[in-house]
């Protein structure tokens, strides 16, 4: 599975090698940009369907993801397993909420997709969101697990691919002391 996973994201020219700056103020030499393979809907029914079928036995009633990759992700999901999907977005530095008319019912089971973990941050926020309306968050599924170190979140976590990747807090980059140009991909 995951030989056929990281195909699809080398197919889509996904993978990028040089000095990124990650979302998450992260450096690191690698970047997995998503959106080289949601642009393609086969590859992003394939890998919804991996996420959809680890967790089709759990009685999911929504999916949640968070902008931008996480709409996409929401949707195939959602509409493969037959429920509702939906997004939260950012609100400042409050972290995510839903919004445009969202909601989440009390005691409702919600999967929690993304595309691309590192540090978990989005993860998180959506998982905040969710508790908030009363929701209950029964597991997450990502594309791609880059973390360092595994992040736990207190319910199953699915990965299509584990690919740790190495990152740097900017101040101990080597890529930065070896002059070379910082990037910052992606539209965040």
């Amino acid at each position: 599975m995951a030989a056929a996973v990281e195909e699809i994201f080398e197919k889509s020219g996904a993978i990028l090698k040089g000095h990124f700056l990650l979302a998450s103020g992260l450096h690191s030499p690698v970047y997995w940009e998503k959106f080289r393979v949601l642009q393609f809907p086969a590859y992003t029914e394939q890998l919804c369907r991996l996420i959809a079928s680890h967790f089709k036995k759990q009685k999911i009633q929504v999916v949640a993801g968070p902008t931008t990759g996480g709409i996409i992700l929401a949707f195939e999901v959602a509409r493969q397993l037959g429920v509702r999907g939906i997004f939260a977005e950012k609100e400042g530095s409050q972290g995510r909420t839903f919004r445009r008319g969202f909601s989440i019912n009390p005691g409702e089971q919600v999967l929690i997709v993304d595309d691309i973990l590192t540090t978990g941050s989005s993860i998180g926020e959506v998982m905040a969101a969710v508790t908030k309306q009363g929701g209950s968050v029964i597991g997450i599924g990502v594309l791609v697990d880059r973390s360092e170190q595994r992040i736990e979140f207190g319910v199953p976590l699915f990965s299509c691919l584990r690919a740790e990747t190495i990152t740097y807090h900017p101040q101990d980059c080597p890529l930065c002391a070896a002059k070379i140009p910082l990037v910052k991909p992606g539209g965040g």
